[in-house]
């Protein structure tokens, strides 16, 4: 069992990202931080922060803070079961896809009181290994199978749209869409992990294809840069329905929405305390997806 004091001087460094800011907002002095971050190392019998600008943890320090943020979570179930006065903002950590952060989980996380959140973003097909690895306390991710010791809530699907701007659609595909204007066509992708072009395509052609490809790490600028004429990308259709409608973009090929399931995987630890949190998310995926 570790001090809670202790724990609470690791977590505030880590996220405060300096020994004075943690000392602030813990309202005790930096050299108290110090000795305590030091009386934590000599326990665990390793570093928990590397000291710098800014102060990160280490991975031993990372496993401790989340440690801690689940003894924090129980805690505040624990007030409340009791109707006890809980009046602390609790961190929780969970990972999220770029798409579904950028349409649709924000008001999900705006409509939970009494808790900070630590995103971490990464592409669906990806995002459960953070789960897996015990660094987030919930996921949306693509994996319908449980993961061991979580839960898993179905969302529905993120809708995508095969988009691009008339004027790249009149300069690269003129003849239509086949294997060779999309061999010379340049597409957008998100990140090296990011497969939804290449899936799309495979879907219409039959097969998978090389494709030129600029990469683009943002929701936002995918939408920006199709309508530029920079390339043409899979767009969520939250995102792109009233671009579409305005006409300043187009589909590549009219009517083939590629569906991605999504689901909520979330620590049966934790899933308790943040019941309300499930909640608003299956409820803001209802709202938004197919």
């Amino acid at each position: 069992m570790y001090d809670p004091p202790l724990l609470a001087a690791l977590s505030a460094v880590a996220r405060c990202g300096s020994f004075d800011l943690a000392a602030a907002h813990l309202s005790i002095t930096q050299s108290a931080v110090s000795q305590r971050i030091k009386t934590l190392e000599d326990r665990v019998g390793t570093v928990l922060i590397h000291r710098g600008t800014p102060s990160l943890p280490t991975e031993a320090g990372a496993r401790l803070i989340r440690h801690a943020d689940e003894v924090s979570l129980l805690e505040q179930q624990l007030a409340r079961d009791m109707a006890m006065t809980e009046t602390r903002a609790t961190p929780v950590r969970i990972a999220v896809n770029a798409d579904s952060l950028d349409t649709w989980v924000l008001p999900a996380l705006a409509a939970c009181d009494g808790l900070l959140f630590d995103l971490v973003v990464d592409d669906q097909d990806h995002s459960a290994r953070w789960l897996r690895q015990g660094d987030v306390a919930a996921a949306i991710t693509s994996r319908a199978e449980p993961i061991q010791g979580c839960d898993s809530h179905a969302l529905g699907a993120l809708r995508y749209r095969a988009t691009a701007s008339p004027a790249f659609v009149a300069r690269h595909f003129a003849d239509g869409l086949s294997e060779q204007t999309l061999r010379h066509a340049p597409a957008l992708t998100y990140s090296r992990r990011d497969r939804l072009q290449q899936d799309w395509v495979a879907a219409q052609m039959g097969k998978r294809i090389p494709l030129p490809t600029h990469l683009l790490p943002s929701t936002v600028g995918f939408v920006t840069a199709a309508t530029l004429g920079l390339g043409w990308g899979m767009n969520p259709e939250p995102l792109v329905r009233d671009v579409l409608a305005s006409g300043r973009l187009i589909e590549m090929r009219a009517d083939t929405p590629f569906d991605t399931p999504l689901y909520w995987q979330i620590s049966r630890i934790t899933a308790k305390p943040l019941k309300s949190l499930t909640d608003q998310i299956r409820k803001a995926a209802r709202r938004s997806l197919v």
